[in-house]
Protein backbone atom coordinates (compact mmCIF):
# COMPACT_ATOMS: atom_id res chain seq x y z
CA UNK A 1 0.00 0.00 0.00
CA UNK A 2 1.57 3.71 -0.78
CA UNK A 3 2.13 5.90 1.95
CA UNK A 4 -0.75 8.17 0.23
CA UNK A 5 -1.88 10.52 3.22
CA UNK A 6 -5.28 9.96 1.52
CA UNK A 7 -4.99 5.77 2.54
CA UNK A 8 -2.22 6.06 5.91
CA UNK A 9 -1.85 8.15 8.59
CA UNK A 10 1.53 9.26 9.24
CA UNK A 11 1.62 6.44 11.59
CA UNK A 12 0.60 3.81 9.20
CA UNK A 13 -3.05 3.40 10.00
CA UNK A 14 -5.08 2.39 7.01
CA UNK A 15 -7.95 4.41 6.08
CA UNK A 16 -11.02 4.11 4.29
CA UNK A 17 -9.84 4.80 0.98
CA UNK A 18 -6.83 2.66 1.72
CA UNK A 19 -9.32 0.14 2.02
CA UNK A 20 -10.88 1.09 -1.39
CA UNK A 21 -14.20 2.77 -0.05
CA UNK A 22 -15.28 4.63 -3.40
CA UNK A 23 -16.12 7.87 -1.24
CA UNK A 24 -17.32 10.49 -2.82
CA UNK A 25 -15.28 14.03 -3.90
CA UNK A 26 -12.26 14.83 -4.00
CA UNK A 27 -10.07 15.32 -0.61
CA UNK A 28 -7.33 18.01 -0.39
CA UNK A 29 -3.49 17.12 -0.42
CA UNK A 30 -3.98 15.56 3.13
CA UNK A 31 -7.53 14.58 3.31
CA UNK A 32 -8.25 16.48 6.77
CA UNK A 33 -8.96 19.42 7.82
CA UNK A 34 -5.33 20.97 7.90
CA UNK A 35 -6.09 21.34 4.47
CA UNK A 36 -7.46 24.36 4.95
CA UNK A 37 -4.68 27.07 4.85
CA UNK A 38 -3.43 27.92 8.48
CA UNK A 39 -5.16 25.76 10.70
CA UNK A 40 -2.87 23.31 12.92
CA UNK A 41 -4.11 20.69 14.72
CA UNK A 42 -2.20 19.20 18.10
CA UNK A 43 -2.02 15.82 20.90
CA UNK A 44 -1.65 14.81 23.92
CA UNK A 45 -2.26 11.30 24.39
CA UNK A 46 -2.66 9.33 27.96
CA UNK A 47 -3.05 5.72 27.96
CA UNK A 48 -1.65 4.46 31.25
CA UNK A 49 -2.64 1.47 33.80
CA UNK A 50 -4.26 -1.48 33.54
CA UNK A 51 -7.06 -3.47 35.06
CA UNK A 52 -9.89 -2.30 38.12
CA UNK A 53 -10.76 1.18 37.78
CA UNK A 54 -9.34 2.96 40.91
CA UNK A 55 -10.33 6.61 41.31
CA UNK A 56 -7.42 8.53 40.69
CA UNK A 57 -5.44 6.49 39.80
CA UNK A 58 -6.59 4.80 36.77
CA UNK A 59 -6.59 3.00 33.95
CA UNK A 60 -5.88 6.49 31.78
CA UNK A 61 -7.21 6.38 28.21
CA UNK A 62 -8.13 10.29 27.86
CA UNK A 63 -6.17 13.49 26.46
CA UNK A 64 -6.35 16.83 24.48
CA UNK A 65 -6.92 17.73 21.15
CA UNK A 66 -6.23 21.52 20.32
CA UNK A 67 -7.29 23.27 17.15
CA UNK A 68 -5.65 26.46 15.53
CA UNK A 69 -8.24 28.37 13.30
CA UNK A 70 -4.94 30.69 11.93
CA UNK A 71 -2.31 28.65 13.59
CA UNK A 72 0.03 29.88 16.33
CA UNK A 73 1.22 32.58 14.23
CA UNK A 74 -2.32 34.54 13.82
CA UNK A 75 -3.92 32.93 16.51
CA UNK A 76 -5.30 36.36 18.04
CA UNK A 77 -7.11 37.35 14.82
CA UNK A 78 -10.65 36.05 15.08
CA UNK A 79 -12.13 34.22 12.26
CA UNK A 80 -16.38 34.52 11.23
CA UNK A 81 -18.09 31.18 12.77
CA UNK A 82 -21.45 29.64 13.30
CA UNK A 83 -22.66 27.04 15.92
CA UNK A 84 -25.12 24.36 15.58
CA UNK A 85 -26.25 21.45 18.21
CA UNK A 86 -28.16 18.89 17.00
CA UNK A 87 -28.66 16.87 20.28
CA UNK A 88 -27.34 19.31 23.16
CA UNK A 89 -26.16 16.05 25.77
CA UNK A 90 -22.94 17.67 26.12
CA UNK A 91 -20.95 20.62 25.99
CA UNK A 92 -19.08 23.32 23.74
CA UNK A 93 -18.02 26.51 25.74
CA UNK A 94 -17.72 29.77 24.13
CA UNK A 95 -20.82 29.05 22.00
CA UNK A 96 -23.09 31.86 23.14
CA UNK A 97 -20.53 34.49 22.34
CA UNK A 98 -19.87 33.20 19.08
CA UNK A 99 -24.30 33.01 18.59
CA UNK A 100 -24.07 36.92 19.43
CA UNK A 101 -21.03 38.17 17.66
CA UNK A 102 -20.16 35.55 14.60
CA UNK A 103 -16.38 35.85 15.35
CA UNK A 104 -14.59 32.07 16.68
CA UNK A 105 -11.92 34.28 18.94
CA UNK A 106 -9.72 31.45 20.40
CA UNK A 107 -8.00 27.70 19.68
CA UNK A 108 -10.30 25.10 20.25
CA UNK A 109 -9.65 22.08 22.56
CA UNK A 110 -11.56 18.89 22.51
CA UNK A 111 -11.19 16.50 25.83
CA UNK A 112 -12.87 14.14 27.74
CA UNK A 113 -16.39 15.51 29.60
CA UNK A 114 -14.98 15.80 33.39
CA UNK A 115 -11.74 17.66 32.00
CA UNK A 116 -13.65 20.31 29.51
CA UNK A 117 -13.12 23.04 32.10
CA UNK A 118 -9.59 22.43 32.79
CA UNK A 119 -8.57 22.83 29.29
CA UNK A 120 -10.81 25.72 28.74
CA UNK A 121 -9.36 27.82 31.18
CA UNK A 122 -5.67 26.48 30.35
CA UNK A 123 -6.21 27.58 26.55
CA UNK A 124 -6.66 30.99 28.63
CA UNK A 125 -3.33 30.57 30.21
CA UNK A 126 -1.73 30.36 26.59
CA UNK A 127 -3.38 32.94 25.42
CA UNK A 128 -1.89 35.05 28.11
CA UNK A 129 1.58 34.25 26.76
CA UNK A 130 0.32 35.10 23.09
CA UNK A 131 -0.32 38.84 24.14
CA UNK A 132 1.94 41.82 24.14
CA UNK A 133 2.98 42.86 27.07
CA UNK A 134 1.06 44.97 29.08
CA UNK A 135 -2.35 43.94 26.83
CA UNK A 136 -4.97 42.60 28.40
CA UNK A 137 -6.19 39.07 27.39
CA UNK A 138 -9.77 39.17 27.22
CA UNK A 139 -11.40 35.47 25.66
CA UNK A 140 -14.14 32.60 26.16
CA UNK A 141 -12.56 29.94 24.67
CA UNK A 142 -14.31 27.08 23.57
CA UNK A 143 -13.70 23.92 24.92
CA UNK A 144 -15.56 20.75 23.67
CA UNK A 145 -16.01 17.03 25.11
CA UNK A 146 -17.09 13.58 24.78
CA UNK A 147 -17.53 10.76 27.44
CA UNK A 148 -14.98 8.16 28.19
CA UNK A 149 -15.46 7.05 31.14
CA UNK A 150 -15.87 3.16 29.71
CA UNK A 151 -12.28 2.88 29.77
CA UNK A 152 -10.83 6.04 31.11
CA UNK A 153 -11.04 6.73 34.38
CA UNK A 154 -12.66 10.17 34.36
CA UNK A 155 -13.24 10.88 37.51
CA UNK A 156 -9.42 10.43 38.16
CA UNK A 157 -8.98 14.31 36.53
CA UNK A 158 -5.80 13.19 35.04
CA UNK A 159 -6.10 16.01 32.06
CA UNK A 160 -4.07 18.79 33.57
CA UNK A 161 -3.04 22.41 32.58
CA UNK A 162 0.35 21.30 31.44
CA UNK A 163 -1.15 18.81 28.84
CA UNK A 164 -3.25 20.66 27.48
CA UNK A 165 -0.55 23.74 26.37
CA UNK A 166 1.69 21.24 24.96
CA UNK A 167 -1.10 19.85 22.55
CA UNK A 168 -1.45 23.58 21.86
CA UNK A 169 1.99 24.18 21.69
CA UNK A 170 2.16 21.11 19.09
CA UNK A 171 -0.39 21.98 16.83
CA UNK A 172 0.84 22.08 12.97
CA UNK A 173 -0.16 22.05 9.60
CA UNK A 174 0.01 18.64 7.55
CA UNK A 175 -0.87 15.31 7.72
CA UNK A 176 -2.25 14.75 10.96
CA UNK A 177 -2.49 11.20 13.21
CA UNK A 178 -5.99 9.54 13.78
CA UNK A 179 -7.50 6.81 15.76
CA UNK A 180 -6.96 6.87 19.37
CA UNK A 181 -4.90 9.84 19.85
CA UNK A 182 -6.11 13.02 21.51
CA UNK A 183 -9.19 13.72 22.96
CA UNK A 184 -10.38 10.70 20.96
CA UNK A 185 -8.15 7.99 23.11
CA UNK A 186 -10.79 6.96 25.23
CA UNK A 187 -13.97 6.70 22.80
CA UNK A 188 -16.01 4.21 20.97
CA UNK A 189 -18.46 4.67 17.76
CA UNK A 190 -20.95 1.96 16.64
CA UNK A 191 -19.58 -0.06 20.18
CA UNK A 192 -15.86 -0.62 17.64
CA UNK A 193 -12.86 1.55 18.92
CA UNK A 194 -12.85 5.06 17.50
CA UNK A 195 -11.68 8.77 18.37
CA UNK A 196 -9.84 11.53 16.56
CA UNK A 197 -10.44 11.47 12.71
CA UNK A 198 -10.49 14.21 9.84
CA UNK A 199 -11.60 14.26 6.11
CA UNK A 200 -11.51 17.33 3.77
CA UNK A 201 -12.86 18.30 -0.28
CA UNK A 202 -11.94 20.58 -2.71
CA UNK A 203 -15.05 22.51 -3.56
CA UNK A 204 -15.71 24.00 -7.01
CA UNK A 205 -18.18 27.19 -6.88
CA UNK A 206 -19.57 29.52 -9.05
CA UNK A 207 -16.78 32.03 -7.45
CA UNK A 208 -13.72 29.39 -7.35
CA UNK A 209 -11.94 26.51 -5.88
CA UNK A 210 -12.18 26.73 -1.93
CA UNK A 211 -11.16 23.94 0.48
CA UNK A 212 -12.94 22.54 3.50
CA UNK A 213 -12.42 20.28 6.33
CA UNK A 214 -14.16 18.71 9.26
CA UNK A 215 -12.53 17.20 12.24
CA UNK A 216 -14.48 14.51 14.57
CA UNK A 217 -14.15 13.50 18.16
CA UNK A 218 -16.39 10.46 17.35
CA UNK A 219 -17.92 8.66 20.09
CA UNK A 220 -21.51 7.22 19.66
CA UNK A 221 -23.89 4.97 18.43
CA UNK A 222 -25.36 1.31 18.54
CA UNK A 223 -23.62 -1.41 16.14
CA UNK A 224 -26.46 -2.26 14.23
CA UNK A 225 -26.59 1.19 13.22
CA UNK A 226 -23.45 1.14 11.40
CA UNK A 227 -24.37 1.97 7.81
CA UNK A 228 -21.39 2.31 5.36
CA UNK A 229 -21.68 3.37 1.60
CA UNK A 230 -25.42 2.34 2.18
CA UNK A 231 -25.16 -0.71 3.40
CA UNK A 232 -25.98 -1.62 7.17
CA UNK A 233 -23.03 -3.73 7.68
CA UNK A 234 -23.44 -3.21 11.57
CA UNK A 235 -26.05 -6.04 12.15
CA UNK A 236 -23.60 -8.56 10.69
CA UNK A 237 -20.45 -7.36 12.77
CA UNK A 238 -21.89 -8.56 15.87
CA UNK A 239 -19.11 -9.28 18.94
CA UNK A 240 -18.42 -7.00 22.10
CA UNK A 241 -21.08 -4.80 21.97
CA UNK A 242 -21.05 -3.32 25.44
CA UNK A 243 -23.38 -0.05 25.15
CA UNK A 244 -26.91 -0.97 26.40
CA UNK A 245 -28.43 1.98 25.07
CA UNK A 246 -27.80 4.94 22.80
CA UNK A 247 -24.72 7.04 24.35
CA UNK A 248 -21.66 9.09 24.04
CA UNK A 249 -21.56 11.88 21.95
CA UNK A 250 -19.53 13.60 18.94
CA UNK A 251 -18.09 16.69 18.38
CA UNK A 252 -17.59 18.41 14.93
CA UNK A 253 -15.42 21.39 13.33
CA UNK A 254 -15.59 22.29 10.02
CA UNK A 255 -13.34 24.54 8.11
CA UNK A 256 -12.64 26.54 4.87
CA UNK A 257 -11.16 29.15 3.70
CA UNK A 258 -14.25 29.81 1.60
CA UNK A 259 -15.28 33.79 2.04
CA UNK A 260 -18.65 33.56 3.68
CA UNK A 261 -20.58 35.51 6.45
CA UNK A 262 -21.68 33.81 10.01
CA UNK A 263 -25.24 32.99 8.92
CA UNK A 264 -23.78 31.10 6.13
CA UNK A 265 -21.06 29.47 8.49
CA UNK A 266 -23.66 28.41 10.45
CA UNK A 267 -25.59 26.81 7.52
CA UNK A 268 -22.54 24.37 7.00
CA UNK A 269 -22.89 23.65 10.67
CA UNK A 270 -26.30 22.31 10.40
CA UNK A 271 -25.15 20.22 7.71
CA UNK A 272 -23.11 17.89 10.12
CA UNK A 273 -26.31 16.04 10.91
CA UNK A 274 -26.63 14.93 7.23
CA UNK A 275 -23.06 12.94 6.71
CA UNK A 276 -23.77 11.82 10.51
CA UNK A 277 -27.17 9.95 9.19
CA UNK A 278 -25.09 8.11 6.58
CA UNK A 279 -23.32 6.26 8.72
CA UNK A 280 -26.73 5.69 10.05
CA UNK A 281 -27.04 7.54 13.85
CA UNK A 282 -30.32 8.81 14.66
CA UNK A 283 -29.12 11.25 17.44
CA UNK A 284 -29.51 9.69 20.65
CA UNK A 285 -31.20 11.13 23.49
CA UNK A 286 -28.25 10.71 25.49
CA UNK A 287 -25.57 11.57 22.78
CA UNK A 288 -24.46 15.24 22.90
CA UNK A 289 -23.88 16.17 18.79
CA UNK A 290 -22.57 19.88 18.88
CA UNK A 291 -20.70 21.38 15.97
CA UNK A 292 -19.10 24.53 14.78
CA UNK A 293 -17.66 25.82 11.44
CA UNK A 294 -15.43 28.58 11.35
CA UNK A 295 -14.01 30.61 8.08
CA UNK A 296 -10.16 31.63 7.27
CA UNK A 297 -10.61 33.99 4.72
CA UNK A 298 -10.97 38.06 5.64
CA UNK A 299 -8.79 37.77 7.52
CA UNK A 300 -7.58 41.57 6.75
CA UNK A 301 -10.99 42.58 7.85
CA UNK A 302 -11.04 40.42 11.49
CA UNK A 303 -7.60 41.78 11.97
CA UNK A 304 -8.59 45.32 11.73
CA UNK A 305 -8.66 47.71 14.69
CA UNK A 306 -11.57 49.19 16.56
CA UNK A 307 -11.68 52.62 15.04
CA UNK A 308 -11.36 51.15 10.94
CA UNK A 309 -13.49 50.01 8.98
CA UNK A 310 -13.68 46.14 8.03
CA UNK A 311 -14.23 44.96 4.59
CA UNK A 312 -15.15 41.42 3.90
CA UNK A 313 -16.15 39.29 0.80
CA UNK A 314 -18.67 36.55 0.94
CA UNK A 315 -20.59 34.21 -1.56
CA UNK A 316 -23.87 34.37 -2.44
CA UNK A 317 -26.50 31.73 -0.97
CA UNK A 318 -26.53 30.54 -4.24
CA UNK A 319 -22.96 29.35 -4.31
CA UNK A 320 -23.39 27.16 -1.16
CA UNK A 321 -24.46 24.35 -2.46
CA UNK A 322 -20.98 22.32 -2.94
CA UNK A 323 -19.48 23.69 0.33
CA UNK A 324 -22.71 21.71 1.80
CA UNK A 325 -22.17 18.72 -0.11
CA UNK A 326 -18.45 18.92 1.29
CA UNK A 327 -19.70 19.30 4.59
CA UNK A 328 -21.59 15.92 4.14
CA UNK A 329 -18.78 13.84 2.85
CA UNK A 330 -16.31 15.19 4.94
CA UNK A 331 -18.03 14.45 8.05
CA UNK A 332 -19.11 10.85 6.72
CA UNK A 333 -15.44 10.41 6.09
CA UNK A 334 -14.05 11.35 9.23
CA UNK A 335 -16.39 9.20 10.91
CA UNK A 336 -15.52 6.00 9.39
CA UNK A 337 -11.69 7.04 9.48
CA UNK A 338 -12.16 7.11 13.18
CA UNK A 339 -13.61 3.40 13.19
CA UNK A 340 -11.06 1.93 10.53
CA UNK A 341 -7.56 3.72 11.28
CA UNK A 342 -7.82 2.49 14.57
CA UNK A 343 -7.03 -0.79 16.72
CA UNK A 344 -8.76 -2.76 19.96
CA UNK A 345 -8.35 -1.12 23.43
CA UNK A 346 -8.20 -2.48 26.92
CA UNK A 347 -9.50 0.10 29.47
CA UNK A 348 -10.89 0.05 33.11
CA UNK A 349 -12.23 -2.86 34.42
CA UNK A 350 -10.57 -4.91 31.72
CA UNK A 351 -13.51 -3.71 29.11
CA UNK A 352 -12.21 -4.59 25.16
CA UNK A 353 -13.30 -2.21 22.80
CA UNK A 354 -13.01 -4.53 19.61
CA UNK A 355 -11.59 -2.33 16.48
CA UNK A 356 -13.47 -2.56 13.35
CA UNK A 357 -12.42 -5.69 11.23
CA UNK A 358 -11.32 -4.55 7.97
CA UNK A 359 -11.73 -7.72 6.27
CA UNK A 360 -15.06 -8.61 6.98
CA UNK A 361 -16.01 -4.40 6.49
CA UNK A 362 -14.95 -5.11 2.65
CA UNK A 363 -16.33 -8.80 2.23
CA UNK A 364 -19.64 -7.25 3.28
CA UNK A 365 -19.77 -4.65 1.20
CA UNK A 366 -18.43 -6.71 -2.10
CA UNK A 367 -21.77 -8.67 -1.18
CA UNK A 368 -23.43 -5.82 -1.63
CA UNK A 369 -21.86 -4.73 -4.86
CA UNK A 370 -20.60 -1.75 -3.04
CA UNK A 371 -16.90 -1.85 -4.25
Amino acid sequence: MSDNPWHKTPSGKTRARGLGLPLPGTPGAFNAITDVSGVEVGYTTLIEGHGPLVAGVGPVRTGVTAILPRGRKNALVPCAAGFFSLNGNGEMTGTTWIEESGQLETPITITNTHSCGVTRDATIRWLNDQVAAGIENWSLPVAAETYDGELNDINGFHVTVEHTIAALESAASGAIEMGSVGGGTGMSTYEFKAGSASASRQVETAAGTYTLGAFVQSNFGLRDELTVLGVPVGRHLTGGEFRSKGSGSIIAIVATDAPLLPHQIKRLARRVPLGLARTGTVGHNGSGDIFLAFSTANMEGYAAKADALGSFDCLANESLDPLFQAVVESVEEAVLDAMIANEAMTGANELTVPALPHDRLVELLHEAGRL
